[in-house]
């Protein structure tokens, strides 16, 4: 009975997705969209994402535009941004808002580099869950008595093999955000 590696393959694919949003999220020397994401303003009488609010985009490496579809929620969204308070200056015309994000300190970018080392520690833990739960998956197939002893050393070897090149890729990861903090 051949053992199928590919629940396993798509749990460490997901979770290096997930690390790539994650840090996404962290703030780097560039602005972008996507630091937005997590700001959601009072509008409409709910809490909604920017994004569904108006169009965000790059004016230059440290400002972002936000025109809103809707002229009168112009207030409401600086507010949602102020509330963040993510340390950015943020300005009002007739066009929209423009999102200043000052240079960052050697300090904060510590931090930064802190916050994207923990997220990538929580990805490895949920990497090493799916070792343990492939690997029970493997001693209950052993126990059924389909697969030999022999074939079961070398699939857990194989697991361990895919657990290794997962953990290498979210630490590829890990070293583009720093990279990119550190600029």
């Amino acid at each position: 009975m051949a053992y199928d590696f590919s629940k396993l393959k798509a749990n460490i694919k997901e979770t290096e997705e997930w690390l790539t949003r994650e840090l996404s999220g962290v703030r780097t020397g560039r602005a972008t969209p996507t630091l937005l994401d997590g700001i959601k303003p009072e509008a409409y009488g709910t809490r909604t994402p920017l994004r569904e609010l108006g169009a965000v985009s790059v004016e230059d490496a440290r400002t972002l535009r936000i025109i809103p579809w809707d002229k009168g929620l112009l207030k409401a969204i600086e507010k949602g941004i102020t509330d963040a308070d993510f340390g950015v200056g943020v300005s009002t015309d007739d066009q929209g808002l423009r999102v200043s994000f000052p240079e960052l300190t050697s300090e904060r970018r510590t931090q930064l580099s802190k916050i994207a080392g923990d997220k990538t520690e929580q990805a490895k833990v949920t990497l090493r869950s799916h070792r343990t739960d492939a690997l029970k998956a493997l001693d209950t197939a052993e126990d059924a008595g389909g697969i030999g002893e022999d074939e079961v050393k070398r699939l857990k070897a194989e697991i361990q093999k895919l657990i290794d090149a997962g953990n290498d890729a979210l630490l590829k990861v890990l070293e583009k955000k720093e990279t990119e903090i550190a600029q």
